[in-house]
């Protein structure tokens, strides 16, 4: 028997959640570093993947194939989409490489494991942006905020450090789940609890907006005249009629700003505290 022949029938080693969690923790920590415009963030999925298929793929045309199938364009979240297509693209590499072994009709095809992946990579980024970047950690900005206002250097650090953990631990936790349940993870992600979920993440994130802003905006009108000898201060008369006016119309302002013009916050910076110095020179703020 040649040395190809025997490597094309060497079984795949197993798989194990420590492999996978291997797997994620390598997409965690190099998801945005080999970023191009051609595949943006493939490279960082294969470098992700390497170990496992270097376990499944003996057979060094095969595991080139693997490679070129995992470097296709792709693009998700960080944890939500990362953690839950690493752990199913390792359970469907698994199944392939058992099929290839075995000389089973390969029922897990090139097109069926990308689509999947791309079906599932723009749901799962909506799903993670909404509950991770539009609410969890604004949860732990709002508690940090106080701290920082102290002067505290915990105030700086505990969100930055608190979410970068719990990104870490819940796509580990995503992509040791996908692995274990296969494709039945598509299923379980689009099911109408954890959409509802998720809804109602939405919404708390939307309060928690509304909280920082009302709390930590504050921008307020010192116009003041005289009528009939009686002195009106427009802050006090705001403050009676829609209390916080000011911050909401400063926070919508940006908000408007970013759907008109994208999420460009370097110039939606430079806007704001060019109008606010305006307005305070000619003695409305």
């Amino acid at each position: 028997m040649t040395e190809s022949v025997k490597a094309t029938q060497a079984a795949p080693e197993e798989i194990t959640k420590k492999d996978v969690t291997k797997a994620y923790l390598r997409w965690h920590f190099a998801n945005e570093i080999p970023h191009s415009f051609e595949r943006y963030l493939a490279p960082s999925l294969l470098y992700a993947m390497m170990p496992i298929l270097r376990k499944l793929y003996k057979n060094e045309d095969a595991l080139k194939a693997a490679y070129k199938r995992q470097l296709l364009f792709f693009n998700t979240q960080l944890s939500w989409g990362g953690g839950v297509i690493t752990g199913l693209m390792s359970s469907m590499e698994q199944q392939r490489a058992e099929e290839e072994h075995e000389n089973k009709e390969v029922l897990m095809q090139d097109d069926l494991m990308y689509n999947t992946k791309a079906g599932l990579m723009g749901a799962l980024a909506g799903i993670g942006d909404a509950i991770d970047s539009g609410t969890v950690q604004y949860i732990f900005i709002a508690i940090a905020v106080p701290w920082a206002q102290q002067g505290s250097p915990l105030g700086a650090l505990f969100p930055f450090v608190c979410f970068a953990l719990y990104q870490a631990f819940l796509g580990v936790f995503f992509a040791r789940q996908a692995f274990a349940m296969g494709r039945n993870a598509t299923g379980l992600m689009q099911s109408t609890g954890v959409q509802t979920a998720i809804e109602t993440l939405s919404v708390l994130g939307l309060f928690m907006m509304g909280v920082l802003a009302g709390n930590y905006v504050n921008v307020s009108s010192s116009l003041k005249f005289d009528i009939s000898g009686r002195e009106f201060i427009i802050q006090d008369i705001l403050d009676q009629i829609v209390p916080g006016i000011l911050p909401l119309a400063v926070v919508m302002g940006v908000y408007w700003f970013y759907t008109k013009k994208g999420l460009k916050v370097t110039q939606a910076l430079l806007w704001l505290t060019l109008i606010l110095i305006i307005l305070a020179g000619v003695g409305i703020l």
